[in-house]
């Protein structure tokens, strides 16, 4: 069923205003931090299984995770560009999580040594199963980064050990994960070792979940009513909405969408079809983000859009857009594209400062004095799932913007970036995206290595002369694109959000793409009541929001009018380049300090700036919000 994939971390590169300096902040400082935090909070000591009864301190049944996070992205940014210290640190964590492995293969710092006797008894909340598949996603990572198989082969013996546990055979657990991510790791380990049964043992995972009887409810006494909350109400493959906590609906998703494409189970595939297009049609925010209340940090019904109270955190958004990737992957269709896109640009890059080192947990659409989120990003929290999700997420950035499949080259994000395929032949984007539409795609070769001769270099070069379609993706939010050819324009027509060009590349060729980038007015559905007479401003890719720093305090005294030549200006105290949005806009005020009075109110035109969502509160404490009353 999958017709696509993405190309590997090395093959892959970025140079853009926008994703690229993230990536090196990631490297510089997001690992550091979150390696720093997790020494000082005792996460990594835990592997040591010195822990007793009477410490200060205890292993917390989710701490596995964070440290399994963070080394996955140690992993992926060796593969991505070689350190040698990173290396050696990389190494030196494996082998400390390793060492605490037991000898049946199982590996939990919190149940080894807090509670052995309650080893696989409550699933439904207490994490045990997905830190299992974020211990497996790191050891993949590692192996795929440094060729050495002692932790993937470690995390082969622990899933080995939950087949013997889990199953429909006699005396076998009908169980499953409470917090799924299990599922698509073992589609990862099944890729990585060639060995169905951890595939098998994946789609175990989801059939099982929410078969009657339900096991949360026969055999650990959750309630029946709450089994929406751990999407276990009903099998996976008959459900039709997006329902429950928000990551944990996402990592179902994306482990369903794995087992879907590699099996071909077509009836598991229209359920993630159905839940991603309610998900993402009726109850995503406008920036991607997804899990919009407190309350479970869950789903709420449709066009139940809040704003100051969106919660929206950082991993639902990223996993929205793993979401979103596979299942572009399997069908080919750019609008799941375009939603990846929308939370690669909007929802979570929010979450973390420029600096790399501070993290909102939430990613709410308004912020003021009585915002019941956090106000400014903190650089750690006691649940640190988010900040150690970014430390894994931002070296694969590069590759979200390519995909691959035989005869094929997809540019899906035209951020500048530079593609090595395994012909010899290279792609290299050269963009200001997301600030500007025009994009050129310059196709080279490999350099001739020293002392090589003129024959074998042109022998070398008629290899690299290969056929295939290089596709550029056309974005929803595009109303008019160009394209040429080697100066000659093109007349193409996009299908399935893409315009492909099939010929015989060579060294020289240079495609010219142009989107039409206008700033976009707006408007939710009607039935989304907390944006009834309110807009939001769009320009490409990226939603954008006041804050005060630009217009002042009272930002709910501001309108705009939707009809008006706005401007693109510079956006003060932001990274050069980023572009803000300016216009006319009116302010309201009403004369006296009368709690209540009949006086009229009185208007004045002012200027406003908008800035890109995705950089507020990086200079300061600061009201922000995305959507404004319309004038």
């Amino acid at each position: 069923m999958e017709r696509f994939s993405v190309p590997a971390t090395s093959a892959v590169s970025l140079s853009d205003p926008f994703f690229a300096p993230r990536v090196e902040a990631n490297r510089t400082a997001t690992i550091p931090a979150c390696l720093r935090f997790c020494e000082e909070t005792h996460r990594l000591e835990s592997f040591d299984l010195k822990w007793k009864d009477g410490d200060k301190w205890y292993p917390h049944i989710y701490w596995d995770s964070d440290v399994a996070k963070v080394v996955e992205g140690m992993a992926r940014e060796l593969a991505r560009r070689p350190d040698p210290a990173l290396a050696e640190r990389l190494d030196a964590v494996a082998r400390r999580i390793v060492a605490a492995q037991q000898p049946d293969g199982y590996l939990n710092t919190h149940f080894t040594q807090v509670e052995p006797e309650k080893r696989w008894s409550n699933l439904h909340e207490c994490h045990e199963l997905y830190c299992a598949g974020h211990l497996i996603e790191a050891a993949v990572a590692h192996f795929e980064a440094t060729g050495e198989r002692f932790f993937l082969d470690a995390m082969r013996r622990y899933a080995d050990c939950i087949a013997k546990t889990f199953g429909r055979k006699r005396g076998q657990k009908r169980g499953y994960p409470g917090h799924e991510e299990l599922e698509l790791a073992l589609c990862r380990l099944a890729d990585a070792t060639g060995e169905r049964k951890y595939l098998d043992l994946a789609a175990y995972f989801v059939d099982e979940r929410g078969r009657k009887p339900n096991y949360y409810v026969k055999k650990e006494g959750w309630q029946e009513g709450r089994l929406t909350y751990l999407q276990a109400h009903e099998p996976p493959r008959e459900q039709r909405e997006a329902v429950g906590h928000a990551v944990r609906w996402a990592y179902l998703c994306c482990g369903m969408a794995d087992v879907a494409a590699a099996t071909g189970d077509a009836g598991l595939f229209d359920a993630c079809r159905a839940m991603w297009e309610n998900a993402t049609g009726r109850r995503m925010l406008v920036t991607g983000g997804i899990g919009t209340t407190r309350e479970g940090e869950a789903f709420e019904r449709d066009f139940k859009l809040g704003n100051l109270t969106a919660y929206a955190e950082s991993c639902a958004a990223i996993g929205l857009a793993l979401f979103s990737r596979r299942m572009h992957e399997i069908t080919g269709e750019g609008r799941y594209l375009d939603v990846l896109e929308r939370a690669l640009y909007n929802g979570i890059p929010s979450g973390i400062s420029l600096s790399g080192d501070r993290f909102f947990y939430q990613n709410p659409l308004a912020s003021n004095a009585d915002s019941p989120y956090d106000r400014e990003r903190q650089s750690w929290f006691s649940c640190s799932c988010c900040p150690t999700n970014f430390a894994r997420f931002w070296p694969q950035a590069a590759q979200l913007c390519w995909a691959l499949s035989p005869g094929e080259v997809r540019l899906c994000v035209p951020a500048a970036s530079e593609l090595k395929l395994e012909n010899g032949l290279c792609l290299k984007v050269e963009s200001r995206y997301p600030y500007d539409g025009k994009v050129a795609v310059r196709v080279s070769g490999d350099a001739r290595p020293a002392g090589t001769s003129a024959g074998a270099q042109a022998r070398s070069a008629a290899r690299s002369l290969a056929p295939f379609a290089l596709s550029l993706r056309i974005p929803d939010w595009c109303p008019k694109f160009s394209l040429a050819v080697n100066g000659k324009r093109v007349a193409a027509k996009a299908k399935d959000g893409f315009v492909s060009i099939e010929r015989l590349w060579k060294p020289g060729d240079e495609v010219a793409l142009d989107l039409a980038m206008p700033v976009r007015v707006l408007r939710a559905h009607d039935a989304v009541e907390a944006d009834a007479g309110r807009i939001a401003l769009q320009r490409g890719p990226l939603v954008y929001a006041l804050e005060s720093v630009d217009n002042g305090p009272g930002l709910h005294r501001i309108s705009i009018p939707a009809k008006q030549a706005f401007r693109l200006v510079r956006a003060k105290g932001l990274p050069r380049g980023t572009v803000a949005i300016a216009g006319k806009a009116f302010e309201t005020t009403r004369p006296g300090d009368a709690l209540y009075s009949a006086a009229a109110p009185r208007t004045r035109l002012r200027r406003f700036v908008a800035i890109p969502y995705a950089l507020w509160q990086n200079r300061g404490l600061s009201e922000m919000q995305v959507w404004t009353r319309e004038s």
